[in-house]
């Protein structure tokens, strides 16, 4: 059984380290990539604060497509190059963005959301899937996240079934 709870008052470089070595427990020795999405897309959900969605889009047939997610109803494909997953995905970087409603071409699934980061995962050489983070505070994110989700991904990507 797992039991994870977030820190009160911790500092976003703990909150980062605990949900490093969480995802690294539920998905240690599980190489199905749905359930391992799942399972972390529930801890980001469940340690990271001030979140309205948390989850993966994966890339089928040349386009980004839904995954396990935790949040309201969201898109379900995105093509390559558009809004933010579509532009982690296309450019293989990770995108953060202080305040969606200023990025050109952003795809509004959700209204209240006005932060994004979005981290591809990357398996020989091509990304398979992104990790989509929404806020619905501007400025949520910064590199410090950016840096722990990056690190989060490329455990993803090691566990991940070709």
């Amino acid at each position: 059984m797992f039991d994870f709870k977030p820190q009160a008052d911790a500092d976003k470089a703990t909150i980062w380290g605990d949900l490093l070595g969480a995802a690294d427990g539920v998905t240690s020795g599980e190489r199905d990539a749905i359930a391992n999405m799942a399972n972390v897309s529930a801890l980001l959900w469940e340690l990271l604060p001030d979140l309205n969605w948390a989850g993966f889009y994966r890339m089928v047939d040349g386009e980004l497509v839904l995954g396990p997610f935790q949040g309201r109803a969201a898109c379900i494909r995105i093509a390559l190059g558009k809004g933010v997953c579509g532009t982690a995905a296309a450019t293989g970087e990770t995108q953060v963005v202080e305040d969606v409603h200023a990025f050109p071409g952003h795809i509004a699934c959700d209204a209240a959301s006005a932060s994004e980061l979005v981290v591809p995962i990357v398996v020989d050489g091509r990304v398979v899937a992104v990790l989509d983070l929404d806020s619905p505070n501007v400025g949520r994110f910064d590199a410090e996240d950016a840096a722990g989700a990056e690190r989060l991904c490329a455990l993803l990507a090691e566990r991940l079934a070709a």
